[in-house]
């Protein structure tokens, strides 16, 4: 049964029943009977008598005053007054100690209860209390002394160990034991004294007390003033026990942390080391002596000055001084020892100083760490970071700080000179693709070596990526210096380089450019000697091309136009201009080629071939290429539309290298497709035979792949680039394009003729068509009908025209008259622009 429930039922039955009791003796108390020692036994009772007491035993039990006076007043005035002064000494002193008025009411209660329970038990016993205390001592008297005193005990436990075992759900006898029975002394003694306060009243009356109370209080301020010395005994005892406690616990501990340190010391997986601060060893662990080499006797009879390197020891020396002196606490640095063997290792030096009593050093305390992995490993991390992994040179990080240095050497210096070339070599994709990158990789290593050969210690050579170098020439007298560097540069890069099995033939395009430009930052130098290398690329290869001032316009105004070309593609400046492919035999239309145009806000129309070049280096193609193919898709589908035909118009789309090269060209081509709803056999692909060539094993899966598709192939500019016959059957191409250059000179020369007659006899033999451009007289016209010629496409028939002119010029095509050819030489110039389009 849970009899927390039953807590406060409890206590408002014990504060009814005190209060009923308190109501009934009131009731019953004859005011005739109380006179004025009542009125001082009951001040005292209530304002001292629970402040006096005497405290003993190790349970803290204490016999007040309060006790005995109520015990006297049940003596002197009987029942009531004594219950009534018990519950007023309760509730007053509750006040002290309770907070709350339900425990101030329960204690008044309490002691109501507990009194007249007494009072009538006695009453019952002996007679009436009050009678009982003026007969004289005797064993009946004596015996109703000790029974007062158990029955107030036991009734003024009970009630309040009952309601600690309610509120704590204890059981009753557990907590009457621990809490109260030890109580029971002190009812025992108040009874006694008041028994022995009414004898005495009794025989001599009130005024005896006058004579015993000075009496009491000396014996009970004599108690209370050794009880506080014999209390500051024991605490000076228990203080001085503590302090040889803590002084056990502490030497305890010191020789604990001694032995750690001592076990730690010998057994430390780093250095440790004891030392005396003129640098003696005064003790070292084993790892120590392994990590320097020696024994420990051996490194005993050193120092430490003698195991640091000489070039560390004055940083070293310096830290101790200012470790002895004060200046700081502890430091670590790290340093170079010297192995017993001679070798150097780098080792972390942690050291903290240890004074004597007096302040003054006694030792420094060592911890030394072998960290000479990890500084082989920072370094090879810096020189990974400043010199290229394959060749060893300086990379651009390394080059670049190293112009710095030069510059501003210049800077203070007038007649210090430097230059830096900028190498590239000719046709190295070449060797990656026939003979693989790992020889490829063998040819620069050959290639960085012979170029150190070919310059002064002071100079710098660097590989920037790729088959990029660049030379930095340190302090030279003036351009020729620079000069003669380039050359010789190229007669060692001429000679064969022998790889493996093989041997390969190369040469390098080198750009100079000199510090007498006056440039203000490296980059701006390497970009200059960049421009000038592919100057002298764009000559020939295998030259070299030093920087001018007309250069630097040259490639101001190309940086001009990379970046209006960049605007114009995102601003949409481009436009589609068409130039039609007619039938040889008929002259009439069967289909168009695409060309582009610029259209430029400030310039107006610009040509292709101004243009094109620029797209192409700075990739601008790409984007260039997808919208003419998609916007071409859906111009020609449109005039399908417009003009149906059994036979319906095709449209020709060149293909730029850079294009051809893209993952996704065959997904742009089926996009767009797809998006305009144009026929795959109405769109005619174009590629360079230079494209193609440039890797032939990659341009045949690419064209399978687009012919897959269903779309047609043809080959651009035919005879103009590589002897690519071997080839040519194994390309799924549908067109062979015979160049201007060949179709233009037919009315010139035989040889000419004879060229374009084996080219087309070529692709019948291969079942191709041949397509014609450049066709400008009625004789080149006449002599490509005879040679059966499919298609031709040039001035003769119609220039390009901006789609509004196409749907007159489709509307009127029929076979083309002299009118044609008029203005024939007028354009020349245009129609040669047009071998740059897209």
């Amino acid at each position: 049964m849970n009899r927390q429930r039953l807590h406060q039922p409890y206590l408002k039955l014990v504060i009814a029943a005190g209060a009923a009791i308190c109501l009934f003796c009131a009731w019953r108390l004859s005011l005739a009977q109380l006179d004025f020692r009542f009125l001082v036994l009951a001040l005292v009772t209530i304002g001292f008598g629970s402040r006096l007491g005497i405290e003993f035993s190790r349970h803290k039990v204490q016999i007040t005053v309060s006790d005995s006076l109520v015990f006297l007043t049940l003596l002197l005035y009987g029942t009531e007054a004594a219950v009534l002064l018990a519950a007023a000494e309760a509730f007053c002193s509750s006040f002290r100690f309770a907070r709350l008025w339900v425990t101030r009411f329960f204690n008044l209660g309490l002691l109501a209860i507990s009194t007249f329970v007494t009072a009538s038990v006695i009453g019952h016993v002996f007679g009436a209390p009050e009678a009982l205390g003026r007969e004289a001592l005797s064993g009946r008297f004596v015996t109703a002394v000790a029974l007062m005193g158990f029955v107030q005990f036991v009734v003024n436990s009970s009630i309040p160990a009952f309601r600690q075992s309610m509120k704590l759900d204890l059981p009753f006898r557990q907590v009457w034991r621990e809490h109260y029975l030890w109580t029971s002394i002190t009812y025992f003694a108040g009874a006694s004294a008041a028994a022995l306060t009414a004898r005495l009243v009794g025989g001599h009356g009130i005024y005896a007390l006058s004579v015993l109370a000075p009496l009491v209080a000396v014996i009970y301020f004599t108690y209370q003033t050794y009880q506080k010395q014999l209390q500051a005994t024991l605490a000076q005892a228990e203080q001085a026990e503590r302090h040889a406690a803590e002084q056990r616990a502490i030497s305890q501990q010191l020789r604990e942390s001694e032995e750690q340190f001592r076990s730690s010391f010998d057994n430390a997986a780093v250095g440790m080391a004891l030392v005396a601060p003129d640098g003696r060893w005064v003790e070292v662990n084993h790892s120590l002596c392994e990590m320097l080499g020696y024994a420990e006797e051996e490194l005993a009879a050193r120092d430490m000055q003698s195991v640091v390197h000489p070039e560390d020891l004055g940083g070293h020396l310096s830290q101790v001084y200012r470790l002895t002196h004060g200046a700081e606490s502890n430091y670590m640095m790290e340093a170079r020892l010297l192995h017993r063997d001679g070798r150097t290792l780098w080792a972390q030096l942690s050291a903290s100083l240890v004074r004597d009593v007096k302040g003054r050093p006694l030792r420094l305390v060592y911890q030394v760490q072998d960290v000479t992995e990890r500084r082989v490993a920072e370094q090879r991390l810096q020189h990974a970071a400043y010199h290229d992994s394959l060749t060893g040179l300086a990379n651009r990080a390394l080059f670049a700080d190293h112009l710095r240095l030069a510059m501003e050497r210049a800077r203070r210096h007038d007649d210090h000179l430097f230059a830096v070339l900028f190498m590239d070599l000719d046709r190295f994709k070449n060797v990656n693709d026939s003979l693989g990158h790992a020889h490829g990789d063998l040819l620069l290593l050959a290639v960085s070596e012979r170029l150190k050969r070919c310059v002064r210690p002071e100079d710098t050579v660097a590989r920037f990526g790729g088959d990029e170098f660049a030379i930095l020439l340190n302090g030279i007298r003036n351009s020729t210096d620079a000069v003669r560097a380039a050359e010789r540069i190229h007669e060692e890069i001429a000679l064969p380089f022998p790889l493996g099995h093989h041997e390969v033939f190369t040469s390098s395009s080198v750009g100079i450019t000199l510090s007498s430009l006056g440039y203000g930052e490296p980059d701006e130098m390497l970009r200059d000697a960049d421009t000038a290398m592919y100057r002298a690329k764009s000559q020939g290869k295998g030259r070299y091309e030093l920087f001018d001032k007309v250069m630097h316009a040259r490639a101001v105004t190309t940086l001009r136009l990379e970046n209006e070309l960049r605007r114009a593609v995102e601003n949409s400046e481009f436009r589609l201009h068409y130039q039609p492919i007619v039938k040889t035999a008929t002259g009439h239309a069967a289909g168009f080629e695409a060309l582009v145009r610029w259209q430029h806000p400030e310039r107006g129309l610009v040509p292709p071939g101004e243009f094109i070049p620029a797209a192409e280096e700075t990739d601008l193609i790409v984007p260039m290429g997808e919208w003419v193919l998609r916007e071409s898709c859906f111009q020609i589908r449109e005039w399908q539309r417009q003009f149906p035909s059994d036979e319906p118009l095709f449209v020709s789309v060149n293909l730029s290298g850079k294009q051809f090269t893209q993952r996704d060209l065959v997904a742009v081509v089926e996009r767009a497709l797809r998006d305009s709803g144009l026929e795959a056999r109405c769109l005619k692909l174009e590629i360079t035979e230079t494209a193609v060539m440039e890797n032939a094993e990659g341009a045949a899966a690419m064209l399978k792949r687009l012919r897959e598709l269903g779309v047609q192939l043809g080959i651009d500019d035919f005879g103009t680039g590589y002897s690519s016959l071997s080839y040519l059957h194994r390309f799924p191409v549908n067109t062979l394009k015979v160049d201007r250059s060949f179709v233009g000179r037919m009315d010139e020369a035989n040889e000419y003729r004879e060229i374009v007659r084996t080219i087309v006899s070529l692709a019948h033999t291969l079942g191709l068509e041949v397509v014609a451009e450049g066709v400008e007289t009625r004789g080149q016209r006449a002599q490509l009908e005879a040679l059966s010629c499919e298609y031709s496409q040039g001035f003769y028939f119609a220039r390009p025209l901006p789609p509004d002119k196409i749907f007159e010029y489709l509307s009127n095509d029929r076979q083309p008259s002299e009118t044609f050819a008029a203005d024939t030489e007028a354009h020349r110039a245009v129609e040669l622009a047009d071998n740059y389009s897209m």
